[in-house]
């Protein structure tokens, strides 16, 4: 069975992408799985790297009381099909 996720994930995007996800949550896109880490500086990172960094905070436990399902990779980045906005903290 997939490991149970830390409390918290996070996402890092760039700052031009939030509305959308304000709207519509992570989606995959042309990934099978929304990324997540189980640090902030992780995110930093990858956010960094399509323009000005946000972090977005993944209830995971929430998401996970509910039935989603998340995996974790070889190399310790977290993946799961989609988070839904209501899930994600904007700050």
């Amino acid at each position: 069975p997939p490991p149970p996720p830390p409390a918290v994930l996070y996402h890092g995007t760039a700052s031009r992408f939030v509305d959308a996800i304000r709207a519509g949550g992570l989606l995959a896109g042309a990934r099978k799985h929304v990324h997540l880490s189980s640090n902030q500086e992780t995110a930093v990172a990858v956010g960094a790297r399509h323009g000005r960094p946000v972090v977005l905070t993944v209830d995971a436990a929430a998401m996970q009381a509910q039935g989603h399902v998340f995996y974790v990779s070889d190399n310790g980045v977290w993946l799961t099909d989609a988070v839904p906005a209501a899930f994600i903290g904007f700050s």
